[in-house]
């Protein structure tokens, strides 16, 4: 039950990833844009600089739980290294502890944000797009990113310290 949940979540994960990888193409083409109009035809678009700003929220944390998947944070391994399996479990769970606190309290904001600004109707100020549209995804992978970090502490939880040992 707990590894197909985790695995659920680590697809999920990897859409989202691509989700962001595409929303920075987005970008990409439309910074490009703004800069050939600025500097290729004397036009400067004030709506480049608004939807770039605007999508950087969602890119920003749509990869999150897809590097937890991959593990693929900075890690400092000289501490793990010296410690037995035990202190590494212990370690390995402080650390998801600490990321399940801090995750939880951005997708708690980030959720907030995201009816509050459906609620409210706000719009951007240049090009009026609801601002939810651009909550509503950062919301969804701070969400996706805490499942996945508590699923991953459940399952370090219910290993044997065993398991943790150095390999090689």
């Amino acid at each position: 039950m707990l590894g197909s949940a985790l695995h659920g979540v680590e697809r999920l994960a990897v859409w989202l990833a691509g989700l962001g990888a595409a929303i920075i193409v987005v970008q990409m083409a439309w910074i490009s844009y703004g800069v050939f109009m600025r500097y290729v035809l004397s036009s400067p678009d004030g709506t480049v600089t608004e939807a770039t700003a605007l999508l950087l929220f969602p890119a920003a944390f749509l990869g999150l739980a897809y590097a937890l998947k991959e593990d693929a944070y900075p890690k400092v391994s000289f501490l793990p290294d010296a410690l037995g399996p035990g202190g590494r479990k212990a370690l390995e769970v402080l650390n998801l502890l600490l990321m399940l606190a801090v995750g939880g309290f951005f997708a708690i904001a980030a959720y907030d944000a995201t009816l509050k600004s459906w609620d409210s109707g706000a719009a951007s100020e240049i090009l009026l797009w609801p601002r939810y549209l651009f909550w509503a995804p950062g919301a969804l992978a701070l969400i996706v990113f805490t499942l996945h970090v508590a699923l991953k502490l459940a399952v370090v939880l219910t290993s044997p310290a065993d398991a943790f040992r150095r390999p090689g």
